[in-house]
């Protein structure tokens, strides 16, 4: 293996230095039998070519897998694993770029800003998560996202000009102070989007204000289409919020025009992981085919700009999912054909809702049939839902952030459960696996990153590949605060 590393190392390193783009892509808790799934599903659409025949985008840019421990487990989360990446460095879960010992560790975006080179994170979580923040910023726990979002505007510590020259994804209540109340899930009362503002930033909330971005737009720019993560792809409404693949495209064509010496970017996949945490196989596999949209837009772009590499990859599985459930030999795909919305939002906007008062009538006669295609519901899973439901019978946990959670995490399990056992879809856990995940490649020296590595290997080779280096980066870390005096433990359930 250190033979192969210094190998492709060296190739990478021996090219002559010239304007090179990298578009690293992160299908967050994308595993490999996520993509069969999504393959079947989409196989069992189409009816012009034979079932087998039909291929995802991804399959014929599989050049190897990415081995996903962090320092401190065998099961990765977010943090480490995007630091891992980031940093090339392995952490401990939670954390967000610094090393094992809590130390900040300069990140592959920080070096290309350092370098010249233009910089961008595109997500559809808060730009704040796990994933983004790990490379622009640098924090002990993941959870402390109002000094990320302080941190992810401008550090004078690294660079004069801001660190991040475009961000495109969720979070804006991050970014408002608490006096703004329900707009706000800041713990204090710092105005980090009128910061923003102030330190130049063109900052967009709406649809319509992102369509206006041309290609010469004016960086850096600071966009936040939802309170927290974006819509799943099967609840977006696209009169109201961008999807994944239009946030990349528009993202390319800024930073390509703006960045004549190349530029880094990362596009996460967010809501894949989060599909999976609910156990929830309609959405997983929505937000999976719109992760595809946006490899064929990246990968449209890297034709047009042959000087680009398209890297993609994922932090973790999640779900320990698999397909089909004992003892029968068979899943069902045409289950998930049908089905209307995520469980996340039939429990927000139904089921834990106020508007709905008799919830046994309402699932079985308008949750099974109308939202999840199931015109034959049985009693228990009627019943199975409407357990989950439940209601605070503890003195003083109405309104508990705690309990509220556990209620919701319930709803989304039980709606889930539903359909995955008529799927024939199981799942071991509803947080991370410590299985391998696949690796993509496509474009400039895509031939160059192949094989079965560690996860912050495939980080040095980022790093090779626009000759950076992160060392002075580090160096001028060491004085940047990592620690946010008081934080919520429960920022997200799917932490």
């Amino acid at each position: 293996m250190i033979y192969m590393n210094i190998l492709i190392g060296s190739a990478l390193l021996g090219c002559a230095l010239a304007k090179r783009n990298l578009v690293f892509m992160i299908s967050d808790g994308f595993g490999m039998t996520s993509e069969t799934m999504a393959r079947s599903y989409m196989q069992q659409l189409d009816d012009k070519q034979p079932f087998a025949s039909w291929s995802s985008i991804l399959d014929s840019m599989l050049v190897g897998s990415i081995r996903t421990q962090s320092s401190s487990s065998l099961v990765t989360d977010s943090a480490a694993g995007a630091t891992a990446f980031s940093c090339a460095q392995k952490t401990y879960n939670g954390a967000i770029g610094v090393d094992p010992q809590g130390r900040p560790c300069g990140t592959i975006l920080e070096a290309a800003k350092q370098m010249g080179l233009g910089t961008g994170l595109v997500t559809t979580a808060r730009i704040t998560h796990a994933t983004p923040a790990s490379f622009a910023a640098h924090v002990e726990n993941r959870n402390m996202e109002d000094l990320i979002a302080l941190q992810l505007l401008a550090r004078n510590s690294t660079t004069s000009q801001q660190v991040v020259d475009l961000m495109f994804g969720g979070g804006l209540c991050h970014f408002m102070p608490s006096q703004q109340g329900a707009q706000s899930c800041r713990l204090d009362n710092t105005n980090v989007w009128q910061m923003a503002q102030q330190l130049g930033y063109t900052t967009l909330e709406t649809l319509e204000e992102f369509e206006q971005l041309s290609q010469n737009a004016s960086l850096p720019i600071l966009a936040a289409f939802s309170p927290s993560h974006m819509a799943y792809s099967i609840d977006r409404d696209e009169t109201k919020q961008p999807a994944l693949h239009q946030m990349a495209r528009k993202a390319l064509d800024i930073l390509n025009y703006r960045s004549p010496n190349g530029f880094f970017l990362m596009i996460e996949g967010a809501r894949i992981d989060m599909a999976g945490h609910d156990n929830d196989p309609a959405a997983h596999v929505q937000d999976i085919i719109e992760y595809w949209k946006t490899i064929a837009q990246v990968q449209e772009f890297v034709r047009e700009n042959p000087d680009t590499l398209l890297v993609s990859t994922s932090d973790h599985e999640t779900g320990g999912l698999t397909l089909g459930i004992d003892p029968d030999y068979y899943w069902l795909p045409q289950t998930l054909q049908p089905i209307r919305h995520s469980a996340e939002y039939l429990c927000n906007h139904f089921l834990l809702s106020h508007s709905v008062s008799n919830k046994q009538q309402f699932i079985a006669d308008t949750l099974m049939p109308e939202y999840l295609g199931i015109y034959n519901a049985t009693e228990d899973e009627i019943q199975a839902v409407l357990d989950s439901l439940g209601s605070s019978t503890k003195p003083g946990t109405d309104g508990n952030e705690e309990e509220t959670n556990s209620r919701h995490k319930r709803c989304k399990r039980a709606v889930g459960g539903v359909v995955s056992r008529r799927a024939h879809v199981g799942w071991s856990t509803g947080g991370h696996s410590g299985a391998d995940v696949g690796l993509y490649a496509f474009g400039n020296h895509a031939n160059l990153i192949k094989g079965n590595m560690e996860n912050t290997h495939l980080g040095s080779l980022l790093l090779d590949y626009l000759q950076l280096s992160t060392d002075s980066v580090t160096n001028a870390l060491s004085s940047i605060e990592t620690k946010q005096l008081k934080f919520s433990s429960l920022a997200d359930e799917h932490n």
